[in-house]
């Protein structure tokens, strides 16, 4: 009698079982890794997107009291163009409401000190050019769009007298939005039977 033939079947592994127990758990360690790569990568985007942004604040709002210190010192430019305006000054010990000319001016560091104290005079309502540009209204020291956190202040100074001609020292300090953000700038003004800018382009 003829026994059928036996069929043996062999026990095939799947892929998994066929790894190793180690091989599966760094597998699992090297993606973890990953994982935090990608983590520290995009928190360090974001910071570097936020110190960006604030660096650009931070310089607009420096050009925004630059423009201001501009303005206030044109203002003095212009006022003393007006008759009797441009005399050689008298000592200054306060501030004042309208400008004055002071006998001498004050050194670079005094100047560079904000608030001013002893001298000097608030730009608010300019004469020339029409406009509120810096009403009390616009001044916030909280800051915001259009505002600034403190009054421009213009001062002028007798230098000394040129031949026939009188020498001035104008300055001016602006803040931008914030009582960090400020601006000093100087002029140089001879004054003879016409008023002329020393330190502009002659053409």
């Amino acid at each position: 009698m003829n026994r059928p033939p036996q069929v043996r079947r062999s026990k095939r592994r799947s892929p998994r079982q066929s790894l190793p127990t180690r091989l599966r758990g760094t597998a699992l360690v090297v993606a973890l890794l990953m994982m935090l790569l990608v983590t520290l990568l995009g928190v360090s985007m974001m910071r570097s997107v936020g110190v960006e942004a604030r660096l650009v604040g931070a310089t607009g709002d420096k050009q925004h009291a630059f423009q201001a210190a501009q303005t206030a010192l044109q203002y003095g430019e212009w006022w003393l163009s007006q008759i009797d305006n441009a005399s050689e000054g008298v000592p200054c010990t306060t501030t004042t409401a309208t400008p004055l000319v002071c006998a001498a001016p004050q050194t670079q560091a005094v100047y560079r000190t904000v608030p001013w104290a002893g001298f000097g005079a608030p730009y608010l309502d300019p004469s020339i050019g029409g406009g509120q540009l810096f009403a009390t209204s616009n001044i916030v020291t909280t800051g915001g769009a259009g505002t600034y956190a403190g009054v421009p202040m213009v001062d002028i100074s007798f230098v000394g007298l040129s031949g026939n001609a009188k020498l001035y020292q104008i300055t001016s300090v602006a803040y931008g939005g914030s009582l960090n953000s400020i601006a000093v700038v100087q002029s140089t003004v001879q004054v003879s039977d016409a008023v002329k800018c020393t330190t502009c382009d002659p053409n």
